[in-house]
């Protein structure tokens, strides 16, 4: 069950649709002194040829805290295979044995931030197909080609949606939340839009090969408010 609030379908429609931002937002820039203060990212951020080219992260862009890692887990409470999502630190846990966790930045968004509970993995897809839903048609014309009576967008580049999608149902029934691919890197860890949980590529990649069938979802509140980046 939700735990602060009521999951409404259209609600969560709308909060689907964020997983296409509503117009380019421009990249944030990293300054000399952080690039240079950055390690070298790990190799597993290079490229990876897998049915679709995905490139390399680039060097200095992404914080080292948001790098896939092991931790020590923060959340003993939950038993091995579960997923915590911490949305205001820009984390997702995947809890491990020996009292470890495989730590994940992620990026959310304002209706993510709105929806927190317990939900399952009910399937995963590799390069998923995306249907927008019709609120966001209306708002934005350009995606009627993508809609459900047009057979959605084929995955591949370009679809919101990565090279992986981890589907979220609560109760039997689709919640409409994803955990996905698709994250640039400079917005990793930050909410630019309201919408579902984004990796980079290559951690979509690497927590669906880990993720059990019916693994539980738990989302944690958030107590923050806003966006970190303008949305136009």
């Amino acid at each position: 069950m939700l735990t602060r609030r009521t999951f409404i379908a259209t609600g969560a429609a709308a909060s689907l649709s964020a997983c296409a931002q509503t117009q380019p937002v421009q990249p944030i820039a990293q300054s000399p002194e952080f690039r240079e203060a950055t390690p070298k990212l790990p190799d597993f951020y290079g490229p990876v040829d897998d049915k679709f080219y995905i490139p390399a992260v680039p060097e200095g862009v992404v914080p080292q805290r948001l790098w896939r890692q092991v931790v020590a887990n923060p959340f003993p409470e939950y038993q091995q295979g579960t997923i915590v999502v911490d949305p205001d630190a820009g984390y997702l846990h995947l809890i491990q044995e020996d009292g470890n966790a495989l730590r994940y930045g992620v990026g959310t968004g304002a209706a993510g931030r709105e929806w927190d509970g317990d939900a399952v993995v009910q399937f995963t897809r590799s390069w998923p197909r995306w249907t927008p839903p019709d609120t966001l048609i209306a708002r934005m014309p350009k995606y009627e080609p993508y809609s459900a009576a047009n057979g959605g967008m084929d995955g591949g580049p370009g679809n919101p949606l990565g090279a992986r999608a981890l589907y979220l149902f609560q109760d039997g029934k689709d919640t409409l939340y994803r955990i996905h691919g698709g994250c640039e890197p400079q917005y990793l860890g930050k909410a630019v839009s309201s919408g579902c949980i984004r990796m980079l590529d290559q951690d979509a990649i690497d927590i669906q090969t880990r993720v059990s069938p019916h693994a539980t979802v738990v989302v944690l509140p958030s107590y923050k408010t806003g966006l970190d980046v303008p949305v136009y």
